[in-house]
């Protein structure tokens, strides 16, 4: 019995390393993809535009763009869209909860502070988006039950 519980143990480590392994090549391809687009928009301007200010504009856009998307959404596609929204959410709880939790892991680099307190904001911003959906769901469904 204690045995398969060790084996059920090393398993779980060896996926955890094997995901942390993934989730930083993922990361290396984001940065390197980043890092093109401003050296390409650099490159382009003849070295007028700074790589951090590209990156903020379309940071800023895709406020506007997302803002505008989600505000024309039609009353009667509101729910889809939030349980869209809630399981994006959901996605970025649990990498919140992996920042925030990785000294409980075992793991010999528990990472820089700001990482963790990045991650608690995060997993706090997601939690109230989540609950918060599933507030304004419910209330949408009241509004098309019948009353009598």
């Amino acid at each position: 019995m204690a045995t398969d519980a060790q084996t059920l143990v090393d398993a779980a480590r060896s996926a955890a390393q094997n995901a942390r392994a993934a989730a930083d090549a993922a990361q290396g391809y984001a940065d390197q993809v980043a890092d093109a687009a401003g050296a390409a928009a650099h490159a382009a301007s003849g070295g007028a535009i700074d790589p951090f200010i590209f990156r903020l504009a379309i940071f800023v856009l895709a406020i506007f763009v997302g803002y505008y998307v989600v505000w024309s959404v039609t009353p009667a596609l509101h729910t889809p869209l939030m349980s869209v929204t809630n399981a994006i959410s959901s996605v970025i709880v649990v990498g919140a909860l992996l920042s925030v939790g990785v000294d409980a892991a075992g793991t010999t680099d528990s990472g820089p502070a700001w990482a963790h307190i990045f991650g608690f904001i995060a997993l706090i911003l997601a939690s109230v988006n989540i609950f918060g959906g599933f507030l304004v769901t419910e209330r949408m469904l009241a509004m098309y039950k019948k009353k009598g």
